[in-house]
């Protein structure tokens, strides 16, 4: 009888995005949405102890703030954290965000403005905010927990909310700034785009999913990393530190069906 797995999608998903993180050492890092946000606190409860956090809010935190806590719960605070202290850490590069695009192109820009034309757009989300200045400032990892060709689509984004690799939108003789994105998270895999001249690969397969299954989820070409494995497992400390800091199980629903770790043989 095969055992059954002991660990959802999400909490896989959470313990490779920790991993973005690794190496960081004391910079500033920010997890937008459940996912992102527990695997922040999860670097740095176990191997990125020197990683600075927030509260949310205006606080810095030496303890990740579980998922829903009430303020009465919160951890004790070690100093201020305003939002002109945020820009004046994010403009200096020593920040790490880990952000969700509504779109991502093959050359790593990213979206969360609209779908379709821009000035008639089929959706309206958020406009650009704060993408395009953090994306030529500091380092971006990106979490997306339903990959498919609406996501990585074929062309480039709708709106190029967050910078990435492409020459084609800076005016003609301005040199681009130097962008550095880390690791994209996917329900499927991991990526990054360290690839020759900035082409995407893949790092490492989720348990039970193919290298194809992700080419034709995806809409431009992707490369095998020389070193391409299959996504850890999460350990059983990993898993502790996980519903520790989301205790209402919140990424239950951040994955569609909140789907076992291990994908079944079809």
């Amino acid at each position: 009888m095969t055992r059954e797995p002991d660990f959802t999608l999400s909490e896989l998903m959470i313990t490779a995005a920790a991993e973005a993180f690794r190496g960081d050492g004391e910079i500033l890092v920010t997890g937008i949405g459940p996912l992102p946000r527990v695997a922040t606190g999860l670097a740095k409860l176990t191997f990125e102890p020197g990683l600075m956090m927030t509260d949310g809010e205006a606080f810095l935190t030496e303890d990740p703030v579980p998922l829903g806590a009430k303020p009465e719960d919160v951890p004790g605070f070690s100093g201020w954290m305003p939002y002109h202290r945020v820009f004046s850490t994010l403009w200096s590069g020593r920040r790490h965000a880990m952000v969700t695009p509504v779109q991502i192109d093959r050359w790593a820009q990213g979206n969360i403005s609209c779908l379709g034309d821009f000035a008639r757009p089929k959706v309206q989300m958020l406009g650009v905010r704060g993408f395009p200045g953090n994306s030529i400032s500091h380092k971006n990892s990106m979490l997306i927990p339903s990959h498919s060709k609406r996501v990585f689509v074929e062309g480039e984004v709708d709106v190029v909310s967050s910078l990435g690799f492409s020459d084609a939108r800076w005016p003609e003789g301005m040199r681009r700034p130097e962008i550095e994105i880390g690791r994209i998270v996917t329900d499927l895999c991991v990526m990054d785009f360290n690839g020759p001249d900035h082409a995407a690969q893949v790092i490492s397969l989720h348990p039970g999913v193919t290298l194809e299954q992700v080419q034709g989820a995806t809409g431009f070409p992707l490369l095998r990393a020389a070193d391409m494995g299959e996504t850890p497992a999460p350990a059983a400390a990993d898993l502790e530190i996980i519903r520790r800091l989301d205790p209402l199980d919140m990424r239950a629903r951040a994955v569609k069906g909140n789907p076992p770790g291990v994908r079944q043989a079809a």
